[in-house]
């Protein structure tokens, strides 16, 4: 007798058709599959790391190598601008190696000359002040005297700032920052070899860089290449040539104005104020004009005025007249462009970034002009900012066209009947 379905066993299943037998336990391997992480995901995770870890070493690396990569932007964009003096050398039949250490040692001798004639005035101008200083502290004296009406004496001053704790941790500190002004000042000797050893290389070895450069890259883009270089030499040096002449002509100017004026060391202040009114962006105008009034305000309180009449209308004579002219073929980049690449440039690199923003920036505009192209504006009195009647004028006339457009044409040889 067939078993019914209270007395079937627990492991079949009841079907109109019979007993089914239970599915087959999960083998070992599917049944930690659930469980089990995908094959892929630890190469995913290994790779994720890998690249963390690259990417921190070459944040790491280039936090490091900041110093050393700005040196060697400065040393490119020195070796752009001696480029042409090197290459007319070159030309001529020397060596590109002698030319390009000519041009370093016309250099060298102009820097050395230049810091030794400021140093002198300087060192005269302490001097003054030094042996004037004893007259001026009784003068100062003498004034607060009259004024609160006290006793005061030199003797008894100068006793009391030698004794006192305030001076001791003053000649304490300035022993230590002694220090630090040497460290510093040997960084800097040590930073500017470097610059110049790079700068050296550059100029010099200059076709041989451009060569190995172009040799890994195809036929259109080395001549893309050879064009930026070249654009960037001409713009570089261009800027430097004509900032120079700007120099020139300024230094001359003040010299004649100070001379004049009678005010000492005439020639190193006018040379001081050539070189940074044109080679320091911006505030180069306020720093060199500040000098020779001080100095001017030593000899006479008036003389300062003069200076500073003249420094005023100088500039505007050079920004309006003598740059425009000057610098029209060479560095032809509009005053408010030329005013945002220095604040942007000082920004990212500091000083260093806005010397080389105008020249990077006439050499970006000059090298995207040979890519963009330009269509003829219409003869729009709007272009000029004019408004009023004129734009009316032009949007009837517009119309008018449109409706003769849409007007239908009468057929050809036909009439009514």
């Amino acid at each position: 007798m067939a078993p019914t379905d209270e007395t079937a066993p627990v492991d079949q299943l009841a079907s109109p058709y019979g007993t089914v037998p239970p599915p087959p336990p999960p083998a070992a391997d599917d049944a930690g599959r659930g469980d089990r992480m995908p094959r892929w995901l630890p190469r995913a995770m290994v790779l994720a790391l890998s690249l963390v870890a690259a990417f921190q070493l070459g944040s790491w690396a280039f936090h490091q190598l900041i110093g050393l990569l700005v040196n060697v932007l400065i040393a490119f964009f020195l070796a752009l601008a001696i480029e042409p003096a090197v290459s007319w050398m070159a030309s001529r039949g020397l060596r590109r190696g002698f030319a390009t250490f000519l041009v370093f040692f016309g250099v060298l001798i102009g820097v050395a000359g230049f810091v030794t004639l400021m140093g002198s005035m300087l060192a005269g101008q302490i001097v003054r002040m030094v042996e004037g200083l004893p007259e001026y502290f009784d003068s100062v004296i003498s004034w607060v005297n009259t004024t609160f009406h006290t006793e005061l004496k030199r003797v008894d001053i100068q006793e009391g700032l030698l004794r006192s704790d305030w001076l001791q941790r003053y000649v304490q500190n300035s022993a230590t920052g002694v220090l630090d002004v040497s460290a510093q000042v040997l960084g800097g000797l040590f930073q500017l070899l470097t610059i110049t050893l790079f700068s050296f290389y550059f100029a010099a070895d200059g076709p041989r860089l451009r060569r190995a450069l172009c040799s890994v890259l195809p036929p259109a883009r080395q001549a893309e290449v050879l064009r930026a270089w070249e654009i960037a030499v001409d713009k570089t040096g261009g800027y430097l040539y004509s900032r120079g002449l700007m120099a020139l002509i300024s230094g001359v100017a003040h010299y004649v104005l100070l001379e004049y004026l009678d005010v000492n060391y005439a020639p190193v202040l006018a040379v001081w104020v050539g070189l940074v009114s044109q080679f320091i962006p911006t505030i180069g105008t306020y720093l060199a004009g500040a000098l020779p009034m001080l100095i001017a305000f030593t000899e006479n309180p008036w003389y300062a005025l003069w200076v500073l009449i003249f420094v005023v209308i100088y500039q505007q004579f050079e920004n309006y007249m003598l740059q425009p002219k000057l610098t029209a073929k060479t560095v032809d980049v509009h005053p408010a462009v030329a005013f945002g690449s220095v604040i942007a440039g000082t920004a990212l690199l500091g000083a260093v970034g806005a010397l080389i923003a105008i020249p990077a920036v006439a050499t970006l505009q000059a090298f995207l002009g040979a890519y963009v192209k330009r269509y003829d504006v219409t003869d729009d009195p709007r272009v000029q900012g004019h408004r009023g009647r004129g734009p009316s004028r032009a949007l009837a006339r517009a119309r008018r066209m449109l409706q003769q457009r849409r007007q239908p044409k009468p057929e050809e040889g036909g009439g009514s009947s």
